[in-house]
């Protein structure tokens, strides 16, 4: 994936943008268990009340929990209340009477003070609750009364039954009190301020405070508060999907016009290298793969680091104690992900060969469909499919199935862990050790971790498969291009307009031992024709694609306008030269199109023209349409013919200097052939024309005609010269002509 990762650079902003909302989503839903947790321990098991330290207490109630505060404690607690008048106002103007109506005339207030100081009040209080229950519990054991065990709990608590003992707590020893603290403080800090909240209800209700309105308050504000981090969260999980959609996107769009640009620049070479259906493929879907892994790599691969770690940290707040279980199940998540990905890696690196061998065949069978029939070899064909096809099948049903025992041990994994922490929570919260939020908050904090892992495993089904996808991508774009453009570019020299010169050329076929050409020399001039004939395999299309620089020359040179074809652009040299293939290739669109495809502001009487001289608008004139008609994909809605005419009036469309008539008049028969040649003929005028031909009467009137054998020129002249000099071209022209015509 790092060979590819420059075409991430354009998107650079918005891959920050999304690691940002990625970081806000996952802060997001890691809070919000906490949240719920509150919820839970402050809303409803306290009533609202958050802190331990009440923000009034009356003269009673505060001489009641001093006297069980240590003396560092009560110093803190006198320096941050005061002692005021139930008539007199606060900070706000309001009297303290109608915030307590049912404070005496004097009541303890307590001052401004910051997050820590309330924190160390809470522990005071809360500690002097434990204190108190210490006590009851010694004073029980010793009176053997075991009715006096209710009077440890602080929960409904009568607050004039608390006074009453007030006596006894005044003559009870500061070591039996010392000793009280010393087991309160061997609780846990939560669990000291939970309990020291259940004494300041009692004490707010003493004073006539509405518990069931500060309740209210509290789970409305922090319900209100969860909602705005969900709706945040939800946001920013919309955004992400956005811009990891559309970074995406514009990564597949940007490889794809890569792709193309690279292949387009292919020589035959390169093409050579690559099949057909393994481009189109790396094109397409490669490309698909190397999508889906960014669309859900960039949510995954730095959401659920973010989901895990967060989690991990919020979970071991929560419970320390229960830490252990999480790190079980992921130990054994992570043996059970190994172990799945070691059966499947090997197959994901596999799929996608097996999708280039699929659409081999499907190519294969699609456009050879006429030759399968003729033989009826269609049930050859099909089990050749059907081999390709269940192939891929197969390998894909494999990792699908290994892959599939994921989801069900994810969830006996979550139901199991679920289970083991109700069950060790139950029993801490029993014993005063846990509260029930921080149980719940734990639980989703280890379905949290769990499914991050999961998310994290899921990459590895991805990854591999994109990595292969993007090491294909990588290998077309990384494929030197033998034949390019040279850097300082020659222009042709006009005085030697449409002149084309071979200089002992010769050319071997990559991977060949044997040379395809050796030593061709040749001239041919602007208004004559040079036509090459030889037996099959001699080499004579290699020659006009060597002139084209599809493939460049292993030895010796070309020159076209008097200079080395390697010494001009492409573009330029290929501009000069009206080229047609020995298989007529039509592109899907209209009749005027096809014909004006090499030159796009061609008139109509110009593309007119070049279908008469084709002998193409006889048949076009006959088509309801016209020049409009259309053209299905490959030219299959005309016969092999027609096709031949319309790639000959689309070379000559081009107006250029040089033609090439790669044995283009094969499909044409003898008559057509004839009117063809004499209004080339008439119409090339001083243009250069190098015709490729297997039939004799096609070239007899070309004022050069070379005969290959093997790559080599071993005949040169004229139609009558050569039947007295050359054998090999004596024994064509006389597979083909009578006596008449070969005397």
């Amino acid at each position: 994936m790092v060979k590819i990762a420059k075409f991430l650079k354009p998107f650079i902003l918005g891959l920050v943008m999304a690691v940002v909302l990625l970081f806000v989503q996952a802060i997001c839903e890691i809070n919000l268990p906490n949240y719920m947790s509150d919820i839970v321990n402050v809303g409803l098991q306290q009533n609202g009340i958050e802190h331990a330290a009440p923000k009034a207490i009356s003269e009673d109630g505060m001489k009641l929990m001093t006297t069980l505060m240590s003396e560092s404690d009560k110093k803190l607690v006198n320096e941050h209340y005061m002692l005021v008048a139930a008539s007199d106002k606060n900070e706000k103007g309001e009297e303290y009477s109608s915030l307590y109506p049912k404070a005496g005339s004097m009541l303890y207030v307590l001052k401004d003070v910051d997050e820590s100081t309330l924190d160390s009040l809470d522990t005071a209080f809360g500690t002097a609750t434990w204190t108190f229950i210490n006590v009851m519990k010694d004073m029980a054991e010793k009176s053997g009364q075991a009715s006096q065990e209710d009077m440890t709990s602080v929960k409904d608590v009568d607050i004039s039954k608390l006074y009453a003992i007030q006596p006894v707590l005044d003559m009870m020893p500061e070591q039996a009190l010392s000793s009280a603290r010393d087991k309160a403080l061997v609780n846990d800090i939560t669990i000291l301020k939970q309990s020291g909240v259940m004494l300041a209800r009692a004490f707010y209700k003493e004073l006539g405070v509405d518990i069931n309105k500060i309740q209210t308050s509290y789970i409305i504000r922090v319900g209100s508060l969860m909602l705005a981090i969900a709706l945040l969260g939800g946001v920013a999980t919309v955004l992400v999907s956005l811009l990891s959609s559309k970074i995406s996107s514009g990564v597949a769009r940007n490889l794809r016009k890569e792709l193309f640009n690279k292949i387009e620049n292919f020589s035959n070479r390169e093409f050579d290298k690559f099949s057909t259906a393994s481009l189109i493929t790396r094109c397409t879907n490669d490309v698909t793969q190397v999508q889906v892994f960014l669309i859900m790599g960039i949510r995954m691969i730095c959401y659920a680091p973010i989901m895990g770690i967060g989690g991990v940290i919020m979970a071991v707040r929560k419970s320390v104690s229960m830490s252990w279980i999480i790190a079980l199940a992921c130990i054994v998540l992570i043996g059970v992900i190994m172990v799945m990905l070691s059966i499947a890696l090997p197959k994901f690196k596999a799929i996608q060969k097996l999708v280039d061998k699929l659409n081999l065949v499907a190519r294969e069978n699609l456009s050879g469909m006429m030759v399968i029939r003729a033989f009826g070899t269609q049930e050859h064909e099909k089990d050749r499919f059907e081999k390709a096809n269940d192939e891929l099948a197969r390998t894909t049903l494999f990792i699908n199935r290994v892959m599939s025992f994921m989801m069900p041990f994810m969830m006996i994994l979550m139901n199991g862990v679920t289970l083991v922490i109700v069950w060790i929570g139950a029993h801490q919260i029993a014993e005063s050790a846990l509260q029930v939020g921080d149980m719940m908050a734990f639980l989703q904090y280890a379905i949290q971790i769990i499914m991050s892992f999961l998310m994290i495993s899921a990459m590895f089904i991805f990854v591999p498969r994109a990595s292969v996808a993007a090491g294909r991508i990588d290998e077309v774009l990384k494929t030197e291009i033998l034949v390019k453009d040279p850097e300082n570019p020659q222009s042709f020299d006009e005085s030697k307009k449409g002149l084309v010169e071979f200089k002992n050329v010769s050319f071997r076929y990559e991977g060949a031992e044997e040379y395809a050409l050796t030593d061709i020399s040749f001239t041919a001039k602007p208004g004559e024709t040079t036509a090459i004939i030889g037996p099959t395999g001699a080499g004579k299309s290699t020659i006009a694609q060597l002139l084209l620089r599809f493939y460049d020359v292993t030895e010796g040179e070309i020159l076209v306008d008097g200079v080395d074809i390697r010494k001009v652009r492409q573009k330029d040299l290929r501009r000069k030269i009206g080229y047609v293939p020995q298989k007529g290739i039509l592109l899907s669109g209209t009749i005027e199109s096809n014909i004006k495809y090499g030159r796009k502001d061609a008139s109509h009487d110009e593309v007119e023209t070049a279908a008469k001289v084709a002998q193409a608008l006889d048949f076009i004139s006959e088509k309801p349409e016209g020049f409009n008609s259309p053209i299905a994909q490959g030219g299959t809605n005309v016969s092999g013919g027609q096709k031949q005419r319309l790639s000959i009036a689309r070379a000559l469309a081009t107006k250029p200097e040089i033609f090439i008539f790669d044995d283009s008049f094969s499909a044409l028969d003898f008559r057509t052939d004839v009117a063809l040649r004499k209004a080339l003929k008439e119409h090339t005028g001083g243009s250069t024309v190098i015709v490729v031909a297997q039939r004799v009467s096609t070239i007899m009137n070309a004022e050069q005609i070379l005969v290959l054998d093997e790559g080599r020129i071993v005949g040169r002249g004229t139609h009558k010269e050569l039947l007295k000099t050359c054998p090999q071209y004596y024994e064509i022209a006389s597979s083909q002509l009578s006596r008449e015509e070969l005397a």
